[in-house]
């Protein structure tokens, strides 16, 4: 192993490997996880089938794609890249649109400018189930990091992802129907990969369109390439100013939606996910069970048993919901994070999709946003109200809390019993009046994040400040 590889920094987390570019990202680095990666393949498809490779708009993503595509082609592979900058959900499409051995993704999601990362997608157009990253992590030690032994040029070509994902995603959506509705729609591609594609997918769907930010910027414009509040405020002003149907936007690699409604509300994923649930059982007549991570409303179980549906709780990381859509006839999936796929379409986040349902939602409707995003909580009992606590602790603190609500659960938090207690994913609480706690630590930093959900804004702040007060008791307890 060469001095400048360093495989004990290599970490990988819920949806492939990240790191900082130039410290531990680095050309020797992914030539050993694309090495790592390699061993797999030969267990999993034979060498008739070509190995994609995409990337997005971060600094040296296309060079580390062109890296792997060398190292790939040395080991008997044909590799096909893509001609620019690509969304995940569409190599995660073309991985099995083109019958492929899978592809590799370059990219750090929404993460800040300094980092990257790579992740591979089977050819089932999905995550990575735990039981294939184990394996390409525990090729990392033995792989390589040397340069190719020789330049096989031939046995990688470029080709064009887009027009065979647009064509399909033009079969999920009702476009004529969008048409119709004239929608006036402003877009913010945050310099992201879904520049070239949303914007596309929304002209050929007649909006009246106003786009910005549609550039390849490395840094993001010094923010983060995250459709969240803070770095949606041009698009809430845009929305406000114009009077605007519809605000769009999506992460880094446009497997997250942003969706700002016609009063400039940014919306929570949460509430997305409950509006098009209900969408697609009102408005297109779909069924299927509904899924969701342990961090996400329970409002879609509401909704989910007033439409006599069957719903999933999967631990954290969409490769679980992927899991499911694989097993069984899912008709949405989706986590709090920003990620959702529907029937029909393949088991992988796309923001691209998310973003153009919503479109369609209020197109079918002929309501302002606003006013379906009330009737479906109402329909589903709600509103609940949801609070997210990211808890700096020291290593034994975090420890000594884990160690503690995992062999002691309270029987009950700011007076509200505990019914159940679950260990899916960290440890969640089930509390009675449909209230709930989920505490996950970190696997990467001195952290332990609180999800909170209950039915009224007073409950929720006694509920957290019960949590932070019993969890701040625990430091003492800490060695």
């Amino acid at each position: 192993m060469s001095a400048s590889s360093n495989s004990s920094k290599i970490k990988f987390g819920t949806d492939g490997w990240r790191g900082i570019i130039a410290d531990d990202f680095t050309f020797p680095n992914v030539r050993k996880v694309t090495r790592a990666i390699a061993s797999y393949l030969e267990t999993a498809y034979s060498k008739d089938r070509p190995v994609l490779i995409a990337y997005d708009t971060r600094f040296l993503a296309d060079q580390f794609a062109r890296t792997a595509a060398q190292v790939l082609a040395d080991l008997g592979w044909t590799v096909k890249i893509t001609d620019r900058d690509c969304p995940t959900p569409v190599i995660a499409y073309n991985a099995r649109h083109l019958n492929s051995a899978g592809a590799l993704m370059f990219t750090a999601s929404h993460n800040p400018a300094p980092y990257c990362g790579i992740k591979y997608i089977p050819d089932y157009a999905g995550p990575a189930t735990p039981e294939i990253t184990d394996t390409i992590v525990a090729n990392i030690e033995s792989a390589s990091d040397e340069l190719p032994s020789s330049n096989p040029s031939g046995a990688i070509s470029t080709f064009d992802p887009k027009p065979d994902y647009l064509q399909f995603i033009y079969t999920l959506l009702d476009v004529e129907r969008i048409r119709s509705a004239q929608l006036k729609v402003k877009y913010d591609a945050l310099y992201s990969t879904s520049r070239g594609y949303l914007d596309e997918v929304l002209q050929h769907s007649g909006t009246q369109l106003e786009s910005f930010h549609t550039w390849r910027d490395v840094l993001f414009g010094g923010g983060m390439p995250e459709p969240k509040g803070e770095q949606l405020v041009g698009l809430v002003e845009a929305v406000r100013r114009d009077q605007a149907d519809l605000g769009l936007a999506t992460d880094g690699d446009s497997d997250r939606f942003g969706i700002v409604d016609e009063q400039g509300n940014v919306l929570t994923p949460n509430t997305v996910l409950l509006v098009l649930a209900r969408h697609l059982i009102k408005n297109k007549g779909k069924s299927g069970a509904i899924v969701r991570t342990v961090a996400t409303t329970h409002l879609l179980d509401n909704l989910a048993a007033k439409y006599g549906l069957p719903i999933y709780e999967t631990a954290v990381g969409f490769k679980y919901i992927g899991e499911k859509m694989r097993e069984t006839t899912v008709l949405i999936g989706g986590e709090e994070s920003g990620g959702l796929s529907v029937i029909g379409h393949i088991p992988e986040k796309d923001g691209v999709l998310a973003d153009m349902l919503v479109a369609e939602a209020i197109a079918y409707e002929g309501k302002p946003l606003s006013q379906l995003v009330n009737e479906a909580i109402a329909e589903a009992d709600g509103p609940l109200y949801n609070k997210r606590l990211d808890l700096h602790l020291t290593e034994s603190h975090k420890t000594a809390v884990i160690d503690s609500y995992t062999k002691n659960p309270p029987t009950e938090v700011a007076g509200i019993k505990v019914k159940e207690v679950g260990r899916k994913d960290g440890i969640k609480l089930y509390l009675e009046e449909g209230s709930w706690v989920l505490l996950r630590p970190s696997g990467t930093e001195p952290l332990v994040r609180v999800y909170l959900e209950t039915n009224s804004p007073e409950k929720l702040t006694q509920v957290a400040q019960e949590m932070e007060s019993s969890i701040a008791k625990l430091e003492a307890v800490a060695v």
